[in-house]
C-alpha cells in the first residue's frame, strides 16, 4: 500500500504504525502536508474550532476511511457530503470513556458538596460550614447509555446510591439491568435526584432537554451535561436555573465557547468546565492505540471497528 494517511499526531511519536502507507502529519494548519486527493486513510485533529477538520474533505476524492479521534462526529458531518461513496467514518469508541467518566463525577460530586462555594470562600478567607446533599442513597439517570454511560456508571457503583437507571435510543438488557428508551423519560425524570447526560448529538437529541424535560425533574434535582451542548436548550435552561428549582453542572454548553457576557456564567447553581472530558493525559496512549490497531485492520484489508456510518448507504 502506497496511499497516503494523515495523521494529526506526528508518526515518529506512535509506535508500531504498520509498514507501507506514507504518513503526513497534519494537525489543522494552513497548509495542507500533501495533496489530499491522495490521501486514502484521514485522522481529523482533534479539538479544532469549527470547520478545521472538514475543510480537506472535499478534495479527499480517494479517501476510504474518515476516523476521528472524539466520540462525536458532528463536527465532521457537514463534511460528508463532499466524499464519494463507500467511505466509512469511525470514531474513538474506547478512547474518552475513562475521563469524561472520571469528570462526570468530579461535577457531580463538587456540586453536590458545594466546592465552588468552598473555593470562593477560601478567596475570601472565610470558613463556610453546613450540611450539603451527598451522592449516597440518591436516584441516578443516565441518558446516552453507550460506551460513556457504562464507564460513568463503573465510576458510580461504590457510592451506595440508591438506584441508577439507563435510557438509550432503543430498549435493552445489560449485565447490570434494563436500558429504557428515550420515550420512558417522562416517568424516570421525576424520580431521578442526578440527570446525566452523555448521548450523542443527533436529530433525535437536538433540543432534548427542553421546557418539558427541565419541568418533569424533581425539584432540587442536579443536570450534568458531557454530551454535546445543544441536547440541551439554554434558554429553558436558564429559566430554570434562575429561578433555583434545579442546579446544573454542564462540561458543554451552548453557545461553546460560552461568550464573556452570556448569562450561564453568572446564573445560580451552575458549575462550568470548559469542554474539557476528554482531553486529559488519558487520552494521548488511548488515541495511539486506537490508531495502530485501526491502521493495521486497514492496511491488512481486516474489518475496522468502531464504524459509525458508511457514505453512500442507505441512511447515511
Amino acid at each position: 500500500m502506497t496511499a497516503d494517511v494523515w495523521l494529526p499526531i506526528p508518526p515518529e511519536d506512535i509506535e508500531g504504525l504498520p509498514d507501507g502507507p506514507k504518513y503526513r502529519f497534519w494537525d489543522g494548519e494552513e497548509t495542507f502536508p500533501a495533496d489530499p486527493a491522495d490521501c486514502s486513510f484521514y485522522v481529523v485533529p482533534y479539538m479544532k474550532p469549527s470547520g478545521v477538520g472538514v475543510r480537506p474533505l472535499p478534495e479527499m476524492t480517494s479517501v476510504q476511511v474518515v476516523q476521528t479521534l472524539s466520540a462525536g462526529i458532528d463536527h465532521v458531518e457537514p463534511g460528508l457530503g463532499h466524499l464519494p461513496p463507500g467511505v466509512r467514518l469511525c470514531n474513538a469508541r474506547g478512547v474518552h470513556e475513562a475521563s469524561t467518566a472520571e469528570l462526570t463525577l468530579t461535577l457531580i460530586l463538587a456540586s453536590l458538596r458545594g466546592i465552588p462555594d468552598f473555593v470562593r470562600a477560601q478567596d475570601r478567607g472565610e470558613w463556610l460550614g453546613g450540611f450539603r446533599p451527598a451522592l449516597a442513597d440518591r436516584n441516578v439517570l443516565i441518558v446516552g447509555y453507550g460506551s460513556i454511560g457504562a464507564a460513568i456508571e463503573d465510576r458510580l457503583t461504590p457510592f451506595e446510591l440508591a438506584r441508577v437507571a439507563r435510557v438509550a435510543r432503543s430498549e435493552r438488557t445489560t449485565a447490570r439491568g434494563p436500558v429504557h428508551p428515550l420515550t420512558d423519560l417522562p416517568t424516570l425524570l421525576p424520580e431521578a435526584d442526578v440527570v446525566i447526560l452523555s448521548t450523542p448529538l443527533t436529530e433525535t437529541t437536538r433540543g432534548l432537554v427542553n421546557d418539558e424535560f427541565l419541568a418533569r425533574m424533581k425539584d432540587g434535582a442536579l443536570l450534568v451535561n458531557v454530551a454535546r451542548g445543544p441536547v440541551v436548550d439554554t434558554k429553558a435552561l436558564l429559566t430554570e436555573l434562575e429561578s433555583g428549582r434545579i442546579t446544573a453542572a454542564l462540561d458543554v454548553t451552548d453557545p461553546e465557547p460560552l461568550p464573556p457576557s452570556h448569562p450561564l456564567w453568572q446564573a445560580p447553581g451552575v458549575l462550568i468546565s470548559p469542554h474539557v472530558g476528554g482531553p486529559t493525559s488519558a487520552f494521548l496512549p488511548r488515541a495511539k492505540r486506537l490508531l495502530v490497531d485501526q491502521l493495521h485492520r486497514f492496511v491488512n484489508r481486516e474489518p475496522l471497528r468502531n464504524v459509525i456510518l458508511t457514505t453512500g448507504a442507505r441512511g447515511a
